[in-house]
């Protein structure tokens, strides 16, 4: 017979019965293992909301379900959708030559732009073309990127046709789920704020110290992780937003802070959906920040040629 190794045979010798009993419970086990089925995944709830006509009527006509980004490898452009999905996510390392501040698409987008209030995409791919006040005619989609472009990104357009333009008009597009032109996802791209209040910037300033510096910085400067990539962008100086942009305006700047802003705190509404701050805090915030110094927009003159200018722009 053959001997079992020396460690074996002093466990055998001074307690048989405790090792056979040891080996006999593991091949139970293994066996009890074996044949027990892993639990099935669980899906979250879908996230779903009312379709309505875009005329004056606003009917409701059907319901739209967010769509789960796992659905993506099933289009028959998948690759290109995930391109513009990783684009809107991460334009700054993408696109180092078309972004001249230290933003992100979805850093003012939120959640990938799939949530009320935080400028979702859900509704992008249906609301062009359309004449835009600032524009003052009528533009497309990819007219309306590459606004953003070369103003909240402080850089360069890309090109109508390049592989980055088409990838993110595919990610809008698939988040539309082919809702057709004449309807539309009943949901609202911001809050308001009530804009006969009187912006107050000394507790503006106050305010910013208290709800914003921790992620945004003590001078707005934003923050980034040790690879340099951003994971809070800067709120004013030469690496944030230009004067062109949107947010540089107190009471737009406002309603986006009031509905989204803390971040990951909430007094009602959905997670992480703000609603900490008061109208009159979020626009004393909102004057306070956007009234920092930040770059020039060179083209700003030809804005709002037919329509007065916004009581809040900065020019």
């Amino acid at each position: 017979m053959n001997k079992l190794p020396h460690n074996l045979s002093n466990i055998a010798g001074v307690a048989p019965r405790r090792f056979s009993i040891a080996v006999l419970t593991a091949a139970v086990l293994a066996v009890s293992i074996g044949g027990c089925s892993q639990p099935e995944p669980t899906e979250r709830n879908p996230v779903e909301y009312k379709l309505v006509t875009t005329d004056d009527a606003n009917e409701d006509i059907g319901s739209y379900v967010l769509p789960q980004d796992t659905s993506i490898a099933d289009e028959p452009n998948a690759e290109r959708i995930m391109y513009g999905k990783r684009l809107l996510n991460e334009t700054k390392r993408l696109l180092p030559d078309n972004v001249g501040a230290e933003m992100n698409c979805n850093s003012c987008h939120i959640a990938q732009g799939k949530i009320p209030l935080g400028d979702p995409y859900i509704n992008s791919h249906n609301f062009y073309p359309r004449v835009m006040p600032r524009a003052g005619v009528e533009i497309d989609l990819t007219k309306r990127v590459n606004g953003c472009f070369q103003r909240s990104m402080n850089g360069k357009p890309l090109k109508p046709e390049s592989d980055e333009m088409l990838a993110i008009l595919a990610y809008m597009e698939w988040l539309s789920q082919k809702t057709p032109k004449a309807q539309k996802v009943n949901i609202d791209n911001a809050g308001k704020v009530d804009e006969s209040l009187i912006p107050d910037p000394v507790h503006g300033e106050k305010i910013y110290a208290a709800q914003c510096a921790t992620c945004h910085g003590d001078n707005g400067e934003g923050i980034k992780d040790s690879r340099g990539d951003i994971v809070f962008p800067p709120l004013w100086g030469d690496e944030s937003f230009n004067i062109g942009a949107g947010m540089a305006r107190t009471y737009k700047a406002a309603a986006f802070v009031k509905y989204n802003m803390p971040m990951g705190i909430q007094t009602k509404g959905l997670w992480g959906h703000g609603n900490v701050l008061s109208d009159q805090d979020a626009i004393d915030v909102a004057e306070f920040f956007t009234h920092q110094p930040r770059p020039d927009f060179a083209k700003k003159d030809g804005d709002w040629p037919t329509v007065p200018r916004p009581k809040d722009a900065r020019y």
